[in-house]
């Protein structure tokens, strides 16, 4: 059965328990060497990757601080205008309203846009009415707008389908009359012969919604970065600056960080260490968003990236790395983790152990205790996802490791009784009870009183339903280790309670650093 180590360990362990322990932080080294190569096997985007999910939780980080890290990213030197052109694409999506007034102030520009592309002529001005109702749109509107209140100098350079063209007169009764116009040859004129139509309020109107930037977001992209870096336009760096301090830190992290190269992630990282140095004093170990920061802070110089890739890996990411490990092209570092795992469980542990492992964190860098923490915890959850396959093994391990626990299948909602207390008794106390009450009603017949409600007797199941919807995935757990408060099922619980133990030696670990001046 797989040893959990929650108690408090017994500290004044005697140095014959070092023997062991050394055994265990030897097998736990090679077992980092194995993951990481695993890891880089493939390359490192994937490791990046899984660090990008996991900062992107983050919650500590202020608007106006998730403002200040990526606006610092975009003005320093050398430019990114990879980023920015990320971002950009993130703000035209979002916000298309706000870039489209800034297009609409600068209209003129859109002239290189149309010129020689008669596929984006025809896209954005020949949306015409057809007189039923409908009105015309986009370009289409703006160019006939123009047409009616500049006919003195612009109506000649209209071109129509037909023998003869239309007056002002007759297209302003008969509107539907301008799908007669030759959109491509007179918006072809406009280029040539009327520049006033492109800096005009008919045209800027037509592209203050936006929805221009959608039909060639590439080109708009390239605009809008020359007018960030070469023109420093006020106007863009004030949408981009309350973009930035709007939208979600998870949501940037996401878009942003995955096209970033890894000297300029780890720019990212020093830069986000200044808002989250100051939560450290709070230690609270069982939150995986502060234990990243923790983490991060220990992982602040350059030379510790591939330490904090490894660390994310084994804590945050215990399913895919696992997934990773299982894979059939990956046959020889499984049979190698596999040989490690088995030299553990081999290898006599006590609480002894673990307190002689402690020990030698409390005297190491911080880092290096986390990292062999987070092995070990890692080690945890590969065994209970390999050897609990039954709710059996499961109440088994909850015993033998002091864990108080309640069976929660799907009909438990029906249940009024609420969650067990952490003082009631063990799990095998509570089933034999169950046992011998059943065997007292088992020949009753059970009714079903629509006026009263569910009988209590209907929620009493036999032991091997309950046990086989556990098994099934239908049923879950509930825990002494979080007051019953969450219903774990059997895939859920192998990384609850890896994390648990991880957070539980931390906290054990924490007690000792007292002793070691400014470790922490």
């Amino acid at each position: 059965m797989v040893p959990l180590f929650l108690s408090e360990p017994n500290w004044d362990a005697e140095e014959g328990d070092n023997e062991a322990s050394s055994q265990i932080v030897s097998l736990l080294s090679k077992l980092g060497s194995v993951i990481w190569s695993l890891m880089v096997s493939g390359g490192r985007s994937e490791a990046r990757l899984w660090l990008c999910n996991a900062v992107s939780r983050l919650s500590s980080i202020s608007p106006h601080h998730k403002r200040d890290i990526f606006m610092k990213m975009l003005t320093s030197k050398p430019t990114r205008k990879g980023l920015a052109s990320q971002l950009l694409q993130l703000v035209f999506e979002k916000r298309p309203r706000k870039v489209g007034s800034i297009l609409a102030n600068k209209s003129y520009l859109l002239e290189k846009f149309f010129q020689g592309n008669p596929k984006r002529i025809m896209q954005w001005f020949s949306n015409f009415g057809d007189g039923s109702g409908l009105e015309h749109k986009k370009g289409a509107k703006a160019l006939s707008q123009f047409a009616f209140v500049n006919r003195d100098i612009c109506w000649d350079e209209l071109e129509w389908k037909g023998k003869h063209g239309q007056s002002p007169a007759m297209v302003a009764t008969k509107p539907h009359y301008f799908l007669d116009l030759d959109v491509q040859r007179t918006v072809e004129n406009f280029l040539e012969n009327v520049p006033e139509f492109w800096s005009s309020p008919e045209f800027a109107e037509s592209l203050k919604d936006g929805e221009i930037l959608f039909m060639d977001t590439k080109f708009f992209v390239e605009l809008f970065i020359d007018l960030m870096y070469k023109e420093d336009l006020d106007d863009i760096w004030e949408v981009i600056s309350e973009f930035l301090k709007e939208e979600s830190f998870s949501s940037l992290c996401h878009h942003l960080l995955i096209i970033l190269e890894e000297s300029e992630f780890r720019i990212f990282l020093e830069l986000l260490l200044r808002y989250i140095s100051p939560r450290i004093k709070h230690k609270d170990f069982g939150n995986s968003s502060y234990l990243l920061e923790f983490i991060l802070c220990k992982c602040g110089d350059p030379g510790s990236f591939d330490t904090l890739l490894m660390l994310n890996a084994i804590i945050n990411q215990r399913r895919q790395l696992l997934r990773l490990v299982n894979d059939e092209e990956c046959q020889d570092e499984n049979e190698q983790v596999k040989d490690i795992v088995s030299q553990m469980c081999k290898t006599s542990t006590n609480t002894y152990t673990l307190a002689s492992i402690l020990k030698e964190c409390a005297k190491a860098k911080p880092i290096e205790a986390i990292k062999l923490l987070g092995l070990y915890s890692w080690v945890i959850y590969y065994r209970l996802s390999k050897e609990c396959q039954t709710p059996g093994s499961w109440e088994a391990l909850f015993l033998r490791n002091g864990i108080s626990f309640h069976e929660s299948d799907k009909y438990s909602m029906l249940n009024n009784k609420g969650p067990l207390d952490e003082n009631d008794s063990a799990g095998d106390d509570r089933a034999s009870s169950r046992h011998r009450k059943k065997k007292k009603r088992r020949k009753k017949t059970r009714y079903f009183d629509h006026d009263s409600g569910y009988d209590d007797e209907l929620l009493d199941f036999d032991a091997s339903e309950r046990r086989l919807g556990l098994q099934s995935g239908g049923g879950s757990w509930l825990l002494s280790i979080d007051d019953f408060s969450t219903s774990w099922t059997n895939v859920d619980l192998p990384e609850h309670l890896s994390n648990h133990c991880l957070s539980t030696w931390m906290k054990q670990l924490a007690s000792q650093w007292s002793n070691v001046a400014n470790a922490w």
